[in-house]
């Protein structure tokens, strides 16, 4: 569970990293089911953004102990799982993230999600860490964007310079098998991996159903994939949810 600090510090800063590791065992699973998914799937060596469409087996990993009572103390008590993102961050090449907010892709109505990253590998400011502008979410709007078609981003839309001071920002240094949270309106990026060593992470998207995910505003990618009820209930009565534990195992 979060401490009470924990929390305030997501709802000040938009982000936490929880005095949490996962569990060594789950930890060596997600590790061989990265290396093998990415063996498999060569073209998603920096970034797989609909992870759920290729192998929906990788969801059992959102039932890790204690991930979703944090995550409910976070957004409440009724939690759907919309996607699950994997950047393999490759060494020596890996690409740069540019500075972004996550809610500018997603279809969905209000505009709520809290991300899960898990550091497969660890995630250190020479291998090209997750960087973060604190409290960037807290106006709960989303900032405005550009379209830059560089083939060395793993995103393409990416935040005008004037919306954001880089100087404003911070490094989330994680150890292999931590986690941070972090809420759909804060501002972030990464640098290239220039290292030796890779930095894989895996993100779950958990979105409280008080909101809708509209695949009539849904990207392709996404249009078609499913929509895993993890715990409670749909609130809005709009989501066509599919129980997880009906579809993929849990994780003990």
């Amino acid at each position: 569970m979060l401490t009470e600090q924990e929390v305030q510090k997501y709802k000040s800063d938009g982000y936490v990293v929880p005095d949490y590791r996962v569990p060594y065992h789950i930890l060596e699973s997600i590790d061989e089911k990265t290396d093998l998914f990415i063996g498999e799937n060569p073209e998603f060596r920096d970034n797989c953004s609909a992870l759920l469409r290729h192998d929906i087996s990788f969801a059992s990993y959102c039932f890790t102990p204690g991930i979703l009572d944090m995550a409910e103390q976070l957004i409440g008590p009724d939690i759907a799982l919309w996607n699950m993102s994997l950047f393999g961050k490759p060494a020596n090449d890996g690409k740069a993230t540019p500075w972004h907010q996550d809610g500018e892709y997603w279809p969905i109505r209000p505009l709520a999600t809290c991300s899960v990253w898990v550091a497969v590998d660890e995630s250190s400011e020479e291998n090209g860490c997750l960087e973060v502008i604190p409290g960037s979410h807290r106006n709960r709007a989303l900032s405005r964007h550009q379209h830059n078609p560089s083939d060395d981003l793993t995103l393409h839309e990416e935040l005008l310079d004037t919306e954001f001071d880089v100087k404003d920002s911070k490094k989330i240094l994680l150890e292999r098998g931590q986690i941070s949270f972090h809420d759909v309106f804060l501002m972030h990026g990464s640098q290239p991996n220039r290292s030796n060593k890779r930095r894989r992470g895996m993100t779950m998207r958990l979105m409280p159903t008080t909101s809708h995910w509209d695949r009539n505003l849904a990207p392709d990618v996404l249009s078609h994939h499913p929509l895993l009820l993890l715990k409670g209930a749909d609130r809005c009565g709009k989501n066509d949810f599919e129980k997880a534990e009906d579809l993929v195992p849990k994780i003990t």
